[in-house]
């Protein structure tokens, strides 16, 4: 007897809304203490930037992945692949790092070259980290068009 998947069908709306809160309340906690050890400062320094960027990314994220959902309703993609999915994490973690690094050198009083490499650190743990959040966030809650093509695959 095949195990069944326990899925959640959400409107593309309600789950972006979903996506994003988890998404940044992770994203908000795991970057104080990873801005922690980078500035070698308390979490009273690295939390305010945190939410700081977390708000950027909300904003960003929500804009992105509508963006990105409708290229994918378009081009008829119904799974993401790897490389799908590279390119969802690249494409968002790029605008980012470019909004970041002012911020750094402002907050911080770090140079340019001391921001590239904080924004760097975090970028490639949200690399890893978005595509395992995405990876998981998807597994459980899908897209109506995405129910519908898994049932007629069976």
């Amino acid at each position: 007897m095949a195990r069944e998947k326990l899925l959640f069908t959400l409107s593309a709306v309600k789950r972006r809304l979903l996506y994003v809160a988890l998404f940044e309340v992770f994203a908000i906690i795991l970057s104080t203490f990873i801005l922690m050890v980078l500035s070698d400062g308390s979490a009273d320094d690295s939390l305010p930037i945190a939410i700081i960027i977390s708000t950027a990314a909300v904003i960003w994220n929500y804009i992105y992945n509508a963006l990105f959902e409708r290229w994918e309703t378009l081009a008829n993609v119904t799974k993401r692949s790897l490389a799908i999915r590279s390119l969802h994490a690249a494409g968002f973690e790029g605008g980012l790092f470019l909004f970041c690094l002012p911020l750094y050198m402002l907050w911080y009083g770090v140079g340019l070259w001391q921001a590239i490499m904080m924004e760097s650190a975090l970028l490639l743990f949200f690399l890893v980290f978005t595509f395992v959040f995405t990876l998981a966030f998807d597994k459980v809650f899908t897209l109506p068009h995405q129910m519908r093509s898994a049932e007629i695959s069976q």
